[in-house]
């Protein structure tokens, strides 16, 4: 990521020989206004990143699949390279979604840490609880709202440069997946701020990541008194969490 080569550029992670996904995502793309570009997919945890085999046993009842190392290794890469290149701003891509780009081009000429937003999902998987927390954004009839929980889901976002560095001290050690670790807003801090209706849907093609994890069975770890006991004082604090943004906080 070239510094200054945009006030906000659009990088989309693809793997190397995901040829037909570049090509389907590049077709859809030709009429893009903003700059955007492939950056490869990483295969293994890089460096600033430690795994950790107990906590992920723990929190996931498994080891984590080799895709979901990379996926986790690929966005920690990108914050890596904001940071390195004091690039102020940034909207995150995976390949496998079909983007509203008259909004994006919105957004990208948006400063987001003016509006203390350091972080804004464009999409999400799964329901959470939400509260608007700003109407008409951008343009009429879209809000920024703020999840609490765990929508899942790395197939866009906007970040800013203060946003990279909190997701990274957050996230330099691997206990989870990353999208997990995202959502955590209630450990490190970072408002899981979305829009909504959401500018970016996920294409219907197979996971990048692999469906095999689904299907894995959860271990003793997983299940252990201490564990069970960790997983209720989450929900204790995703509780407070709520509360806490129902004030307004």
């Amino acid at each position: 990521m070239a510094e200054n080569a945009s006030p906000c550029p659009v990088v989309v992670i693809s793997m190397t020989d995901a040829h037909q996904r570049r090509a389907a995502f590049s077709a859809r793309a030709r009429d893009a206004k903003v700059p955007w570009c492939f950056v490869d997919a990483r295969t293994e945890l890089v460096e600033g990143l430690s795994y950790d085999e107990q906590a992920v046993e723990r929190n996931k009842g498994r080891q984590l699949t080799k895709g979901e190392r990379g996926c986790y290794s690929s966005h920690f890469a990108v914050w890596q390279d904001m940071v390195r290149s004091g690039t102020r701003q940034c909207i995150v891509l995976e390949d496998d979604v079909i983007v509203d780009w008259a909004f994006l081009e919105q957004l990208c000429a948006t400063d987001l840490e003016a509006h203390a937003i350091p972080y804004l999902r464009l999409y999400a998987k799964v329901p959470t609880f939400s509260r608007v927390v700003r109407r008409d954004f951008l343009q009429h009839s879209r809000s920024v709202i703020e999840l609490v929980g765990h929508p899942y889901g790395t197939q866009g976002y906007a970040i800013t440069l203060s946003g990279a560095r909190r997701f990274m001290a957050a996230s330099a050690t691997v206990c989870r997946p990353i999208d997990d670790q995202m959502d955590r807003s209630w450990d490190h801090g970072v408002r899981n701020y979305a829009l909504f209706p959401a500018p970016i849907v996920e294409e219907f093609v197979p996971s990048g990541i692999g469906a095999e994890r689904f299907g894995a069975g959860r271990g003793a770890a997983y299940h252990a008194p201490r564990q069970r006991l960790a997983r209720w004082i989450d929900r204790q604090r995703i509780r407070a969490k709520k509360l806490s943004v129902l004030r307004g906080r």
